[in-house]
């Protein structure tokens, strides 16, 4: 049994949802997300309630996806989702500028990276930036795609990270 699926998820006040040929529309505050129903999952709404319900037992794990899925589409509209960066290495920096960010991470040339759209990145600092928007998984994948740039080492700590990342820190070389 999915307790994940099971869940029933409560839409706020100022929040839509609406399903049009199998493809669920989310309409907030902040904006309009949409996604497709996954196979053998159907949606039942009743007042500002929402539960899930599968039509066999193989769509068992698309069952919990499809309301996970839902839930952050909310939450996304409501609140919005936000990922903070931070750079850590002498000369190392971003520079925000228009729909486009500038990192200055130990290379030769600057790595020039396009911000999607449905995104706002904000620069805090020279050496932290705050990606946000609507969509969690888009947030995710941006943040992951800039942290790729120059990924943490373990020796120095020096590359980008997550605000809330802690870095393991391994010992070097010991002299004979």
């Amino acid at each position: 049994m999915s307790r994940i699926g099971n869940r029933i998820i409560t839409i706020p006040e100022g929040v839509t949802v609406e399903n049009n040929n199998n493809v669920i529309t989310v309409k907030g505050p902040k904006g309009t997300l949409e996604q497709p129903m996954l196979d053998n999952i159907t949606m039942k709404i009743e007042g500002n309630e929402l539960s899930l319900e599968r039509e066999n037992e193989n769509a068992k794990a698309k069952h919990g996806t499809m309301n996970a899925l839902i839930n952050n589409m909310i939450k996304g509209v409501t609140k919005g989702y936000e990922r903070g960066l931070e750079i850590v290495g002498v000369g190392y920096r971003f520079a925000v500028s228009g729909n486009k960010i500038t990192i200055s991470a130990g290379y030769s040339h600057p790595v020039v990276i396009e911000v999607p759209e449905g995104l706002i990145v904000e620069s805090v600092s020279n050496t932290e930036i705050t990606i946000k928007g609507i969509d969690k998984v888009l947030v995710g994948e941006f943040a992951a795609k800039v942290r790729k740039v120059r990924q943490p080492e373990p020796y120095k700590g020096k590359g980008i990270r997550y605000k809330d990342e802690h870095i393991r820190r391994k010992e070097g070389k010991k002299a004979a």
